[in-house]
C-alpha cells in the first residue's frame, strides 16, 4: 500500500512538471512595434505601428516557445505629415506588401528570464534571420482581464538596405534600431 501512495506521488509529480505549451493572443491595444533611426545626424527620429496581431506560444517549464507576430505597414505612425512619404515604394512600399511579419520558434532562456528569441523577419518580401534581445519579461494575472499574461519588451538592430530601403544612406541613417513591446492574454 506505501509503495502504492509513493508510485502514485511520483507519477502526480511528473505530470505537473511536464506543463503544456500556453498560447496567448497579442493585444493590439498594448502591444507597439517601434523603429528608430539617425536623421542627418541632427535627431534620432522614432516612428512606430499601430495594428500588431499574431500568437505567442511558452513553455516555461521545457522553457520553449514560438511566436508569430503581424504588423500592418500602413498603420505606420510617424506623428508628422511623413506616414504617405514612408509607405512609398522606396521605404514600405505598403500597397504591394501591406504587412510586416516576425516568425520565431526558437526562445532562449537564461534559467526562469527570457533572453532571446531568433527568428524571421520580413519586409517588402525580403525575409532575414533576427535575434531579437529580450530586455524585460513578464508573465502574470491579468488584473483586468482576470486571465494568464505575458509582455516583454526585445529589441535588435538592422540594416534598411537589407529590405530594400536604402533611400538616403547613409544621410538618414541605414541602421535602425526596433523595438517591439507586446502584451499578450491568454484567450
Amino acid at each position: 500500500m506505501k509503495q502504492s501512495f509513493i508510485l502514485v506521488t511520483a507519477l502526480l509529480a511528473s505530470t505537473v512538471a511536464q506543463a503544456a505549451p500556453e498560447i496567448y493572443v497579442i493585444d493590439n491595444m498594448h502591444t507597439y512595434p517601434r523603429f528608430e533611426y539617425s536623421h542627418f545626424g541632427f535627431s534620432t527620429q522614432q516612428s512606430r505601428f499601430d495594428q500588431t496581431s499574431g500568437t505567442i506560444t511558452i513553455d516555461r517549464v521545457a522553457k520553449t516557445g514560438s511566436m508569430v507576430v503581424r504588423i500592418d505597414a500602413r498603420s505606420v505612425n510617424t506623428g508628422s505629415i511623413l506616414n504617405e512619404h514612408i509607405q512609398a515604394e522606396e521605404f514600405f512600399d505598403t500597397k504591394k506588401y501591406p504587412e510586416i511579419t516576425f516568425r520565431s520558434d526558437d526562445f532562449r532562456f537564461d534559467g526562469e528570464r527570457l533572453v532571446t528569441v531568433n527568428g524571421t523577419l520580413t519586409i517588402k518580401g525580403i525575409a532575414r534571420p533576427v535575434t531579437l534581445t529580450v530586455t524585460s519579461f513578464h508573465c502574470m494575472l491579468h488584473p483586468m482581464a482576470n486571465k494568464d499574461a505575458c509582455g516583454a519588451n526585445a529589441t535588435t538592430q538592422l540594416k534598411r538596405s537589407d529590405f530594400n530601403m536604402g533611400k538616403y544612406a547613409p544621410y538618414v541613417s541605414d541602421d535602425v534600431k526596433l523595438t517591439i513591446s507586446v502584451e499578450a492574454i491568454k484567450p
